[in-house]
């Protein structure tokens, strides 16, 4: 019924040139006409009061590395608990009210509370938990306290996670011609990651991580008949609680983040006139910084005063000049303008103080994108379309102060034949520029014949094939492949060459009433080639990476036995990844491999009491392994210390078990 009915709003919209672009809600529709006592929904059921459920859960870790965390929602060895639920509540009048909760008392869970009156306000609050494991039990013996990094013989332990926690509300209020909104967020940031030092010899420590984001984001709309417009504000502050690190016998080793905070104001508004929807949006905005500098030799300033004002623009049409062809344009302008301080500072080589002075350069950037499209129904259930994009980019004090991207892609839809979808996209691009060392301030010790990617000369071909069948009423399959290549033939040192491709295959299972299952397969090859210099004149070495990537998985579900109470399902993944690097010079020589691989499985049991309460009893298995070898052991390599082999090689176990009571 509601497939229907907004059908029949969008054609209403495509017909009609007195209907607002941006919103084809149903609610806009003109029904003032419509006798609404000759309807009634004799099926409709009343949704007045409490429905949804909420569940409690206790169970068991077996966790020995911390790792598992990320993929059983938490790290603790031993008992866990956590509480879910999805309640919502409606009134007659028009109020209503959800709460969400995710496994709440894990590491990774999140809350959700949003009440309101439907069409008028509603206010929200959340709660968001994030926590990532790297490794466990890291030793350092490096101990920080108060921003001093001090040397002991007694070793540090603690762990490689960040956790990050964020507090957020909201609330919107909405009329016929205006409507409004504010948001506000914190984030808290704490942990440790993994850092190093190089003066005054190369170690590895924990740094801590101590930090808060705040975001604000307001909002007021208005609205016609045919148009709409809205002026927006978000501002964010990032405060770093842990200063710059120092050693006993060494002040200032290692700079912390610094405090920065961002600001933009955006202006944006569509028009619709007959079957044309005009659409723009302008924004300015400024990013500051302004945190003392570590005093060095040859320093002049004692702080930082960074600044980037940024101005954005997009303007966009659209138009059905007849039933069978749409066209389209965007028009995108982006200006980086960076003010931020600039004097001259001491010049350091890998051997030493140079003596000479040379002054920091920032860098201005400023993107202009155009884009045209077409959009062609050939006859029903097929459809062609086509487009043409350009991306120009200057940048000053760059080794090429502009780059032009040209782009032409084409995609055919098949919607005609029986049981099939096709879906085949495909595209050629280019990308050119000025010569390059345009100014004497870029970079004079690179080597002159060095190309970085993202600025050198490259030809990228790509297609994609995307295929959705169902063979069967109780079987649907869907398949995508992609291939794509980039050449960099002008570049005799650098990136040189880079190939994408993979494959991904779904299968959904509907064997009967009882039993449902899945399958999938996923993998996907990148493989690079580039060209270095030791001699700093001429290529005289080059290396080839493949990396490859593997996702498989399956389950079933077995319902209605004891008298379709009891519910049986198995879910199984297995992912794998592999990274070779092979450099050759006068002999071919392999780089330390990067492997990992892990399997996880989850078994579990769900049986109904009754219509209102069940009990779900799971268990969840992973085995995770990865070897790396740029990860040594501390005192592996001389002169240098790290923190030690890191890597993973575990199982892990979890059984819980549920209850959960239904809310009607």
């Amino acid at each position: 019924m509601s497939f229907k009915l907004n059908m029949i709003t969008l054609s209403l919209l495509a017909l009609s040139g007195n209907l607002m672009a941006a919103d084809f809600s149903v609610h806009k529709a003109n029904t003032s006409s419509v006798n609404a006592e000759k309807f009634s929904c004799k099926q409709c059921a009343n949704n007045n009061g409490y429905s949804g459920k909420m569940s409690a859960s206790a169970g068991y870790n077996d966790v020995d590395d911390i790792h598992a965390g990320n993929a059983l929602g938490t790290a603790e060895d031993g008992a866990i608990a956590s509480v879910s639920g999805d309640v919502r509540y409606q009134s007659d009048l028009g109020y209503q009210a959800r709460f969400q909760a995710h496994q709440l008392g894990m590491d990774n869970s999140f809350a959700t509370l949003k009440a309101g009156k439907s069409g008028h306000y509603s206010m929200a609050l959340d709660y968001n938990s994030i926590k990532t494991y790297q490794a466990g039990d890291v030793e350092s013996q490096l101990w920080h306290h108060n921003g001093l990094l001090t040397p002991s013989t007694s070793v540090n332990r603690f762990d490689l996670a960040l956790e990050r926690e964020k507090f957020a509300f909201a609330a919107d209020y909405q009329r016929d011609f205006y409507q409004g909104a504010i948001r506000y967020s914190q984030e808290a940031k704490t942990g440790h990651q993994a850092a190093s030092l190089v003066t005054p010899s190369p170690v590895n420590f924990g740094l801590p991580v101590d930090s808060t984001t705040k975001q604000w984001d307001a909002n007021i709309g208005l609205n016609g008949d045919n148009w709409l417009t809205d002026l927006s504000y978000s501002g964010s502050l990032y405060s770093n609680d842990i200063g710059n690190l120092s050693l006993p016998y060494l002040y200032d080793v290692y700079a912390a983040a610094p405090d920065n905070q961002a600001h933009q104001i955006i202006l944006s508004g569509q028009y619709l006139v007959n079957s044309t929807v005009m659409s723009g949006r302008l924004s300015t905005g400024r990013m500051i910084q302004d945190e003392d500098l570590i005093q060095m030799a040859g320093n002049p300033l004692q702080n930082w005063d960074g600044q980037i004002d940024t101005l954005d623009g997009r303007f966009t049409v659209s138009s059905m000049l007849s039933s069978r062809l749409r066209l389209g344009g965007t028009i995108d302008y982006s200006d980086r303008d960076n003010k931020s301080t600039t004097a001259e500072f001491m010049q350091y080589e890998f051997n030493g103080l140079t003596g000479a002075f040379k002054q920091n350069t920032p860098q201005d950037i400023t993107r202009s994108t155009y884009k045209v499209n077409a959009s062609y129904r050939i006859a029903s259930g097929y459809r062609a379309q086509a487009g043409y994009d350009r991306k120009e980019v200057e940048r000053t004090y760059s080794e090429r102060e502009q780059t032009n991207d040209d782009r032409f892609w084409i995609k055919l839809n098949v919607r005609a034949l029986e049981n099939f979808n096709i879906d085949l996209n495909a595209e050629h691009a280019n990308r050119g520029g000025s010569r390059y060392e345009a100014d004497k301030l870029t970079s004079s010790e690179q080597n002159a014949l060095m190309r970085k990617y993202y600025l050198a000369d490259r030809t990228r071909n790509a297609a994609e094939l995307k295929l959705t069948h169902t063979p069967l009423d109780w079987m649907s399959i869907d398949l995508a492949t992609r291939y794509a290549k980039d050449d960099y033939d002008k570049t005799q040192i650098g990136l040189t060459e880079s190939e994408d491709f993979g494959y991904d295959i779904n299968l959904n299972l509907h064997f009967g009433e009882h039993i449902t299952g899945y399958g999938f397969a996923a993998q996907q090859w990148i493989n690079s080639e580039q060209v270095g210099s030791q001699s700093f004149i001429s290529p005289d070495w080059s290396s080839e990476i493949n990396d490859e990537f593997i996702n498989l998985g399956a389950g079933v579900a077995y319902g209605g036995l004891m008298e379709n109470k009891l519910t049986l399902g198995l879910d199984y993944l297995f992912s794998n990844s592999i990274s070779d690097t092979d450099v050759s010079a006068d002999l071919t020589t392999p780089y330390g491999d990067y492997y990992s691989y892990s399997h996880s499985a989850n078994l579990y049991a769900d049986y109904e009491f009754s219509a209102l309460m069940a009990l779900k009893l799971s268990y969840r298995y992973e085995r995770y392994y990865d070897t790396d070898a740029a990860v040594v052991g501390i005192d592996s390599v001389p002169g240098l210390v790290t923190l030690g082999d890191i890597n993973h090689d575990y199982n892990a176990h979890q059984v819980m078990l549920s209850f959960t009571y239904k809310l009607r």
